[in-house]
């Protein structure tokens, strides 16, 4: 993939996909950088090296004999910290255009993987992209089917399918009736652990449920179900940080610890859902701020925020404590 920026251009190679064979055609020399998130460089001891000391920057590790697709893969990833040997010495180099170093590592965090990357000859032939289009990807979404869903002990429902920019499917539940006035709405993140698996390590199941429950009460509402699995990082890395957790660090410490925000998320597919609904002011069923905040951002009017918590139990205790301590949900 190459990425592009007014003359500027990158060709990259995610860390994840790279095989040994497919660098030596690509980079037959084996002279290829690695390209990392400044969090991930921090958290491998670069923090000394001028170039590497702001976790917010991109840092770039100069490549070495030693340094192929597995020994890079043990790098990018921080569930193979504690198993494998030392590896080095690591040496960072400087990033020539860091804006679109930035840009190439949130393409690699929208398509779900670990934001690492072997940077190519430009000239390599590759599919591209330009850094103005990521921002697009977040703004349209297209309704692409709607069909009546017969829900237990629920009124009338329609399922309404939604397709973004991306590539991505979220669907609405459009509940019940809300009589021309702000309908009662969730914006609910995809959690195949918690929503199907009824995973104790979240809240996100008994929300689920309790919400459906809850705009039924009122009539009618609206309940968003997108596809933003582990707060926007994928499935995979959502289990990576699972490791992680196991031992010893919190949520916010284990997605940043993969080279992630806290939370990953935007809520501008979840405005463009409810504006092609005809909605254009909700009462928000939620203890996250930021998700009033990205709705209204986004030109929706947040006119009521309707308290959303759930019951802790032993397995999710801490982890809500962080959501309040860390991520700002009130309580």
């Amino acid at each position: 993939m190459r990425i592009e920026h007014g003359e500027a251009a990158l060709a990259i190679l995610p860390v994840e996909t790279a095989t040994d064979e497919l660098l030596e055609l690509l980079d037959p020399e084996g002279k290829a950088p690695l390209l990392l998130s400044g969090a991930r460089a921090a958290a491998l001891s670069l923090a000394n090296e001028r170039d590497a000391a702001d976790p917010a920057r991109p840092v770039l590790v100069a490549g070495c004999d030693w340094l192929d697709a597995e020994a890079a893969l043990a790098l990018a990833d921080p569930g193979q910290d504690l198993e494998r040997a030392p590896i080095g010495p690591l040496q960072p180099v400087p990033v020539a255009d860091e804006a679109l170093a930035g840009a190439a590592l949130e393409l690699a965090r929208v398509a779900g993987l670990l934001p690492a990357l072997w940077l190519l000859d430009p000239a390599v032939d590759a599919p591209s992209i330009h850094a103005d289009e990521l921002a697009g990807l977040a703004f349209n979404v297209t309704l692409v089917a709607r069909a009546r869903l017969p829900l237990e002990d629920m009124p009338e429902t329609q399922i309404v399918a939604f397709r973004s920019p991306d590539g991505e499917e979220h669907v609405a539940l459009v509940i019940g009736a809300f009589g021309g006035k702000p309908p009662l709405v969730r914006l609910h993140s995809e959690c195949l652990t918690g929503d199907v698996f009824g995973s104790l390590k979240c809240d996100c199941g008994p929300q689920l449920r309790e919400a459906l429950r809850l705009i039924a009460a009122a009539g009618g509402g609206v309940l968003l179900y997108l596809r933003q699995e582990g707060r926007g990082i994928g499935l995979a890395n959502k289990l990576r940080a699972y490791a992680l957790q196991d031992r010893g660090l919190d949520t916010v410490e284990a997605n940043e610890r993969l080279g992630f925000a806290d939370d990953e998320r935007d809520y501008d597919h979840a405005a463009a859902m409810l504006r092609a609904l005809g909605v254009g002011q909700v009462r928000l069923l939620t203890n996250n701020p930021a998700k009033a905040a990205g709705l209204a951002a986004a030109g929706i009017e947040v006119v009521e925020r309707v308290a959303h918590h759930m019951p802790a139990n032993p397995h999710n205790a801490d982890y809500l404590a962080v959501k309040r301590s860390k991520s700002g949900h009130l309580a």
